[in-house]
């Protein structure tokens, strides 16, 4: 493993995930996501055993930037708390923001899904962009968000892995723009909730060991489904 992985694991920030890059027929894309057409999503969930460890990364092109060095953890603190906003609770309601899903899968930290290559990941309200970890696991980023509206305003969310065109930090995204979007290789994506200090609330909470369910993974799948996810239990 390379220097910057063990870095990675280090800081307990490791991910998870599932090798995929699906094709298929077109259809369009949500209004304000990126106006490229991607394939009708239609879900299937897996549940897999807890503790099943993650496929290898797919052979071919690299996974993310190979010469991406992840900051330290106390830098990646100063980020958040630079471009962090005292949320107000709203009354406005979320939107999926994975619903170009054609593949549920594991509950870990966050949830970890399949879409198809190109899908946008939309953001579910108005948002902030807050950091981008460029090698969080096996060469891949993870970009963590603020949500500005509705009533968990405030709270951190983040996305990870098979992502691209990851949207820059300290911007503020409307509903239904792209936060990021699925690469055309990597471990698939984990979705999940995060903490100000740059550490998932799985690990801030209740620790994490890989492929564990975690309390924090099931509440994100629970907060997912609330919004016609359709994810399954996990």
């Amino acid at each position: 493993m390379s220097r910057a992985l063990l870095l990675i694991v280090a800081l307990g920030l490791a991910g998870c995930g599932t090798t995929g890059a699906l094709d298929g027929a077109s259809a369009s894309a949500a209004g304000g996501a990126s106006g490229r057409a991607f394939p009708g999503a239609r879900p299937q969930v897996v549940e897999p055993t807890a503790g099943q460890q993650a496929d290898p990364v797919a052979a071919g092109a690299p996974v993310g930037d190979v010469n991406a060095h992840a900051p330290p953890l106390a830098e990646v603190k100063r980020e958040l708390r630079l471009e962090l906003i005292a949320a107000q609770v709203t009354t406005a309601t979320y939107i999926d923001p994975l619903r170009y899903v054609a593949r549920w899968e594991r509950t870990d930290q966050g949830v970890d899904a399949i879409l198809p290559v190109g899908a946008p990941i939309l953001a579910p309200c108005r948002v902030k962009v807050l950091a981008i970890i460029p090698d969080w696991y096996a060469g891949q980023p993870l970009v963590y968000f603020e949500l500005l509206d509705g009533p968990q305003a405030g709270r951190v969310q983040y996305v990870a892995e098979q992502i691209t065109d990851i949207a820059a930090p300290g911007s503020i995204l409307q509903q239904g723009q792209a936060v990021a979007h699925y690469a055309a290789s990597g471990t698939a994506i984990e979705y999940g909730w995060s903490t100000p200090n740059g550490i998932t609330l799985a690990r801030a909470t209740t620790g994490y060991e890989e492929g564990e369910v975690t309390p924090a993974g099931r509440s994100m799948r629970a907060w997912l489904n609330s919004l016609g996810a359709n994810a399954g239990s996990g």
